[in-house]
């Protein structure tokens, strides 16, 4: 048996409980991870208020959340050769019924699970799957030549902080949003210029591309209010379904993390970027697994930088 946290009714952080679960096979391509760390994202908040309780309902509870795990490799099935037994790894999970992140062990394709970054402790190693992945999805969907301006809205969070950084690796001129507090943090990942964040952050960021930048990722979610920021037939990655409308020719890339769930090459890049020092790890704070609620509810009240995670 497998311990796991997750719910059998939707609602409130208190919901959240641990369950045992039979333990399933490990098939050819598929590989074992004993998890230490679970990072929580808003996605797992999603998932345990009943968000998605019409599509997960059609199997039987507990539904377990969950999308970043690291952790040791504890068995490997047939043609998988670039992890072995007893590497310390990290892998993406989407998230199905009982099948979830915030589990003590849990089956993955091999190609969702790379070497973790060498130095990274686990907690550090959970928080870079899904956003880091989710990142590269936006960036490649945007498609920007380097040189091209590249605006990031919640250049502060998880998603934002990744935007920033690898957007400066390939080469593109970065502006990103920030509050005053959170200033020094979003220049030190590598922004070229810094406008104050808030519902007019498109003027400030015309003020200073007028005819606006070439792509836009909306890490804080605010739609069409950003839209105005992105030069005609320029780009906007979008992370939670905006659907529009659009506005001047701009293409509205809807970037779901899902399509990169197997993109090992995109996570072992990412390893790499983190240990060459591209790429920041930030943990907000740790939680042991019987205390999940209680990570669910710091992310909740807002203000966290870096990812809260779980332990097993």
């Amino acid at each position: 048996m497998v311990k796991v946290i997750g719910v059998d009714e939707f609602g409130g952080p208190e919901m959240l409980k641990a369950f045992d679960i039979p333990a399933r096979p490990v098939s050819a391509g598929e590989v074992r991870v004993d998890v230490s760390a679970a990072a929580v994202s808003p996605t797992d908040t999603i998932h345990r208020s009943g968000g998605r309780a019409e599509l997960l309902q059609k199997d039987p509870p507990p539904y377990v959340p969950g999308m970043d795990v690291a952790g040791v490799i504890s068995e490997i099935g047939e043609g998988v050769d670039h992890v072995a037994v007893g590497d310390s790894v990290m892998g993406i999970v989407a998230p199905t019924a009982s099948h979830g992140g915030y589990s003590a062990s849990i089956v993955l394709p091999a190609r969702s699970v790379s070497l973790a970054p060498k130095g990274a402790t686990a907690a550090e190693a959970s928080t870079l799957p899904m956003n880091g992945l989710t990142a590269q999805y936006a960036l490649d969907l945007l498609d920007l030549p380097k040189g091209a301006t590249l605006a990031v809205t919640g250049a502060a969070g998880a998603f934002g902080g990744y935007m920033v950084q690898l957007g400066v690796h390939r080469g593109l001129h970065v502006i990103a949003d920030s509050s005053e507090a959170d200033e020094a943090l979003v220049r030190s990942l590598g922004a070229h210029d810094i406008v104050r964040r808030g519902d007019d952050v498109a003027e400030r960021i015309r003020a200073l591309v007028p005819d606006g930048v070439d792509g836009l990722a909306d890490g804080s979610i605010q739609n069409e209010l950003v839209l105005p920021a992105v030069r005609d037939n320029g780009g906007f990655a979008t992370v939670r379904g905006f659907q529009g409308p659009s506005e001047r020719g701009i293409t509205l890339h809807q970037v779901w993390v899902r399509e990169y769930a197997t993109e090992l090459e995109k996570l072992d890049e990412l390893r790499a970027l983190t240990e060459s020092g591209k790429v920041t790890l930030r943990v907000a704070a740790t939680f042991p697994a019987d205390n999940a609620a209680e990570a669910h509810r710091v992310l909740e009240a807002g203000g966290t930088r870096g990812r809260c995670v779980i332990t097993f």
